[in-house]
């Protein structure tokens, strides 16, 4: 698999992604709040089933740009899209503040 030799290539383009907790807005406001949270798979999600409609909408919103980027970098570098997203979501957890949820591998969510 080609797109392995890649992966420190595509771990540079995700980190300039500008999808990390250093952005203020909506999202960071949702995280904080600890509705929404970062998933292991390189996306956002959920964390209380009884959330308002408008952050699930944010969610939603937030996780259609992800893939959008992701699927640009995986062509870019011939990798799969999930693999690009997998390693935005390592990332992504990494950089979270403590405090925050993360879902890891094992599916559960946990305060960081």
């Amino acid at each position: 698999m080609r797109w392995m030799v890649r992966i420190g290539a595509i771990v540079m383009l995700v980190a300039g992604l500008g999808i990390g907790p250093a952005q203020a807005g909506p999202l960071e406001d949702a995280k904080a709040e600890g509705l929404v949270g970062e998933r292991i798979d390189g996306y956002v999600g959920v964390v209380d089933s009884g959330a308002p409609g408008s952050v699930k909408s944010l969610v939603d919103q937030i996780n259609a740009e992800r893939e959008a980027k992701y699927a640009e970098i995986a062509k870019k570098q011939g990798a799969p899209v999930a693999a690009v997203a997998q390693i935005a979501g390592t990332k992504l957890i990494e950089r979270a503040p403590r405090g925050e949820y993360v879902m890891g591998a094992s599916g559960q969510r946990q305060r960081k």
